[in-house]
């Protein structure tokens, strides 16, 4: 399963679950976007793995991404459910600060219960940046990351760094290109002013909300956040519940009361979220309004891309407005033609929006060569 699996999918709603098994992390990385601590917040097991007991093969998330906090303080649980996930047809990944690394010795030997738990899942993707390698030093990374490779485990990295121009990012892909022989992938991101970033990086300045339609992928795949509820957006704020102002069309449920298929098709059925989905939170609102705003900042405020979703789409009458709008004539053909424009741009479509200029070729680092078509001659593997 290589990342360009998993971008590839992105775009395309309910293609996968991101389940948050903690909020309690053994590290303090400094960039945190979910201010993880050594106390912090989980979900009993049951209620998660009642819940991955609801996939089915005909109804199930292509993919289910185990994230945290550090969900590896809890390896009998990935174990667990990266078993159940497989038994239904879901592939799984793991996303890792690797805490563990710290103690491993230099063949890459890790602690039993963490050891099985890596094997279980069909990926691994370990967050290397200079705020990990502060408490984990990147050679020990490396040094599990080629043990697990070596083993015939799909690994990648994800990086984030302060911007295409950080020295950082150019020092370490190229430390890890040479280890692996660009037969590894590197996902490279930005470190956001969120969680514990927020209180020493300074916001991006502003820039103009699109006008046109913008579609968001972030409302494709829905989060199990780390108290069990399931929310349309995987943006962190979102995710921790918007201090009590979660609006109703982005909470889709809780694993303690609903399954996988109610689950789905609340995401894929709701008329907000379609619209969101198509046409971006800010288009979508400049429609059901009738007047288009002026240009604001595109950060969370009210009057920015990710706020307007909360703002003027959390209103009461703006699922009422949103259903009106999504039945009118050609509007369910509009809505097909953009998501599958969408779904076409793949890998790179996604990379192009969220990735860092230099960089995002890194991804594809390691993808199995495209398969030739069968031409004359070929069929049937005889001349």
């Amino acid at each position: 399963m290589h990342l360009l699996d998993l971008l590839a999918a992105r775009p395309r709603p309910a293609a996968a679950l991101l389940m948050t098994l903690t909020r309690r992390c053994p590290l303090s990385c400094a960039h945190c976007s979910t201010a993880s601590a050594t106390d912090s917040e989980q979900l009993d097991a049951a209620p998660l793995t009642a819940f991955a007991e609801t996939f089915r093969p005909a109804d199930r998330p292509d993919f289910l991404l185990l994230t945290g906090g550090e969900p590896l303080l809890r390896p009998r649980l990935v174990t667990t459910l990266a078993e159940m996930a497989r038994a239904a047809g879901v592939r799984s990944q793991l996303q890792t600060g690797m805490f563990f690394a710290r103690d491993a010795d230099g063949g890459g030997r890790v602690p039993p219960p963490i050891a099985a738990a890596l094997a279980a899942v069909d990926h691994v993707s370990a967050s290397l940046d200079v705020f990990h390698e502060a408490e984990v030093p990147r050679a020990r990374v490396l040094d599990v990351l080629r043990a697990l490779h070596e083993a015939g485990k799909d690994v990648s990295v994800q990086l984030t760094g302060r911007g295409p121009d950080d020295p950082y990012l150019a020092e370490a892909t190229g430390e890890i290109r040479r280890a692996f022989g660009d037969r590894v992938p590197v996902l490279v991101a930005q470190v956001r002013a969120a969680g514990r970033a927020a209180a020493w990086l300074p916001e991006a300045g502003p820039t103009a909300v699109p006008r046109g339609a913008a579609p968001c992928a972030m409302a494709a795949w829905p989060v199990v956040a780390f108290d069990g509820t399931v929310v349309a957006c995987c943006n962190q704020s979102v995710v921790d519940g918007l201090g009590g102002r979660l609006p109703g069309h982005l909470r889709l449920g809780h694993v303690a009361d609903d399954d996988w298929p109610t689950i789905r098709r609340r995401l894929v059925e709701r008329p907000l979220l379609r619209g969101i989905r198509t046409l971006g939170p800010v288009h979508l609102a400049d429609t059901l309004a009738g007047a288009p705003r002026n240009a604001a900042p595109s950060g969370e405020g009210d009057a920015g891309y990710c706020g307007t979703c909360v703002s003027a789409l959390g209103g009461p009458d703006a699922a009422r407005a949103a259903r009106a709008r999504l039945r009118r004539t050609g509007a369910r053909v509009l809505e097909h033609e953009i998501g599958r424009l969408v779904e076409d741009g793949g890998a790179d479509g996604f990379l192009a929006g969220h990735g860092v200029d230099g960089y995002r070729e890194l991804a594809g680092l390691g993808a199995p060569a495209p398969t030739a078509p069968a031409g004359p001659g070929r069929a049937g593997g005889a001349a």
